[in-house]
Parts: structure tokens; sequence; C-alpha cells
């Protein structure tokens, strides 16, 4: 269906300035985001790994690719990064909100335990921020914007999972508190490719820019063109 032309009318434009913006990476843990442990282990063992096939392919060869390609200028560069996870810190979870804790619990996403862990590939470098939060917004249940504006950063780059769940929630919350957000288009994901585009398309009306890593990389990079 074609969206009304007034639909994109007050997208936000905004040009990226790499002194002041970070990368924020956003749930990319076992628990939900390794087809082996956590949900993945969770849906084998019930028979139901088919059901999640889309997710964790887009996350092996879509997401880490592209996330590692963010991560790779940013630390070359001296860029700001910032990962999230979610999982409680209680061992039975009850420091978890209510809509929170069944998934918490069902796929053992205790801060100490395994699937707790950030995937192989993305794993934090020695002295990079990571905050733990217990909802799906960052900002709700972390220190993300006192970090954020200790650092000096008026933009964020959000990456991980779930588009439609934590990524979105963090992007909006982010937006509200008066940054300017970015959404990478292929280096987030969910379950099907129906939620990822609606999802997409919800946040480029007023919350964010929505660009690929190509994009992204292409805008923090200084032109070597001379006059």
């Amino acid at each position: 269906m074609t969206q009304p032309g007034f639909v994109n009318s007050f997208s936000q434009t905004f040009a990226l300035d790499p002194a002041r913006t970070a990368l924020v990476v956003i749930d990319m843990q076992n628990a939900t985001g390794n087809r082996h442990m956590g949900l993945g282990k969770l849906l084998a063992e019930r028979g139901e790994a088919d059901s999640a096939r889309y997710r964790f392919d887009r996350i092996e060869q879509v997401l880490v690719p592209n996330i590692q390609r963010l991560l790779a200028h940013f630390r070359s560069t001296g860029g700001k990064v910032i990962f999230i996870t979610y999982g409680a810190n209680a061992p039975d979870a009850s420091d978890a909100p209510p809509h929170m804790a069944p998934i918490i619990k069902a796929t053992n996403n205790i801060a100490g335990q395994p699937e707790h862990e950030i995937v192989e590939g993305l794993r934090p470098n020695s002295g990079e921020i990571v905050l733990n939060k217990t909802t799906q917004g960052a900002f709700r249940s972390t220190a993300l914007d006192s970090t954020l504006r200790a650092l000096g950063v008026d933009t964020v780059i959000t990456v991980g999972v779930s588009t439609n769940n934590c990524v979105a929630m963090t992007s909006m919350e982010a937006c509200d508190l008066q940054y300017r957000v970015v959404v990478v288009a292929d280096g987030t994901g969910t379950d099907s490719d129906q939620m990822q585009e609606a999802t997409l398309t919800m946040l480029k009306r007023l919350w964010a820019r929505v660009l690929t890593t190509d994009e992204v990389l292409a805008e923090l990079t200084p032109s070597n063109t001379t006059s």
C-alpha cells in the first residue's frame, strides 16, 4: 500500500557528526541471538527450531557481519561504543518486571550465565561500556542517558535485536529525550520480514533516520576529495 505523502513530510534530516555520535549495540546476546543457546535451544527441544530460522539466519548472516563493520570503524577512529544487554541480576529473575520475567527465565538470561553473554564475534573490547537493562527500552532501567551526556553524545546509532521490541523502544526513548537517532536497517533484526519492514517504516515517521550500514559508514567517513 502506498503511504500518504504527508507521512514522510516531517521525517528527520540531520548530518552525522562522528565526534558526537555513539554506536549502541542492543541485546546481541546468546539468550536470544544464538541458535544453540537460550531461545534457540528451547525451541529445538520443543521441535520448533524452524519457527526461528529466519531470526537466527538473519543474525548470523546479516547482523553480526554488519555490526562488526560498524564496530571496526568506531574502534579504529576512537568513536564511542556502548553495549546494552538485557536480563535479570537476581538468580530467580525477581528483579525483572512481569512482562519480561517469563522470557528471561525461559532463556536463562541471568547475569553471570553463558546465555547472558554477548554473542561470539561481537564481544566488547576491554574498557567498552556495557549496561544491563531489565526493560525493553534501555533508558528506563540503565544509566544510558547520563552516560551519553557525560560522553558529549547527541546522536545514537542503534543496532541489534529485536527491531520491533528493544531496538525500537530504545530508539524512541532516545528521540523523546532529544537525541538524534539512526536505526541501521541491515544491522537490526527480528522474527520476520513483515515485522522488520513494518517497524522500520514506523521509525522513519518522526523517530529516526533509517540507513544501511554502507550509508552510515559513508556519512561517518570524511571525504578524501580535495578542492
